[in-house]
């Protein structure tokens, strides 16, 4: 979807009421995605990963965020660059006091799955929903019912968790009918154009944690959690189960 497109859908979204004002933090989400590139490629590369390193600068209590030099990108990268811009720009508009030196730790390493703030979003699994649960950022939750555009979504494409997993970390944007099947919207770095929307049949996922940025201040409490997340860690080498995963994240199982 082109930028000016992009700018009247959430501009249709605020006045049909699908989002609760400029001040909501899914709004936040949503703005950062128009300022994200398009394209650039996909990839899982020694070389993807470090572009995405560099990406993100802390410098002086601040940060320098540069998703163009993030290419080629792969999911949960781009995710945590539009989760970072939006704390950035909370931080800027006031909706949050300044971060200072909480950025150093924020800034994506070359971390194992489950160490770290990175090393949790970009984990096997519920990782962005565990991330939340243990900073109670924001709300966990399955239903489509609830969703508005700007909640994260981790897609799991089969009914695996952990090692045997296939999933996809994404930004909810709607859901719609094409040739009267429902299909799922949402922007991510997808195979293979790289960042950009993509629409997806409904039947072809299998599950789905939706997580909603509420408190983003409470990022600053990252010292209260271990160091290292042991389920998110062990995911790279077992398998868990759907209901362990939304135990994880703080949801009841349907």
């Amino acid at each position: 979807m082109k930028l000016f497109t992009f700018s009247i859908l959430l501009s249709a979204m605020l006045a049909g009421g699908l989002l609760a004002s400029a001040s909501d933090f899914n709004v936040l989400v949503l703005e950062q995605i128009r300022t994200m590139p398009d394209g650039g490629g996909y990839a899982t590369t020694r070389e993807a990963h470090a572009a995405l390193n560099s990406s993100v600068q802390p410098s002086a209590g601040s940060v320098s965020i540069q998703p163009a030099k993030a290419c080629p990108s792969y999911c949960s990268g781009a995710t945590y660059l539009v989760f970072l811009k939006t704390l950035q720009a909370a931080e800027k508009k006031g909706l949050m006091p300044p971060l200072g030196s909480v950025w150093a730790s924020l800034a994506p390493k070359s971390s194992p799955d489950g160490v770290g703030i990175w090393g949790r979003w970009n984990a096997n699994g519920p990782g962005a929903s565990r991330l939340f649960h243990e900073l109670q950022l924001g709300r966990n939750f399955t239903s489509y019912a609830e969703a508005r555009p700007g909640d994260f979504l981790k897609i799991f494409w089969i009914d695996a968790v952990g090692k045997k997993e296939r999933g996809h970390l994404v930004v909810f944007l709607g859901e719609e009918e094409k040739d009267g099947e429902p299909h799922v919207r949402f922007w991510s770095s997808n195979k293979p154009h790289g960042y950009g929307e993509k629409s997806v049949a409904k039947t072809k996922i299998a599950r789905a944690i939706f997580s909603r940025l509420e408190a983003p201040s409470n990022i600053r409490n990252l010292a209260s959690i271990p160091k290292k997340d042991e389920y998110l860690a062990s995911l790279l080498t077992h398998e868990s189960s759907f209901a362990e995963a939304l135990r994880q994240s703080g949801v009841a199982a349907p």
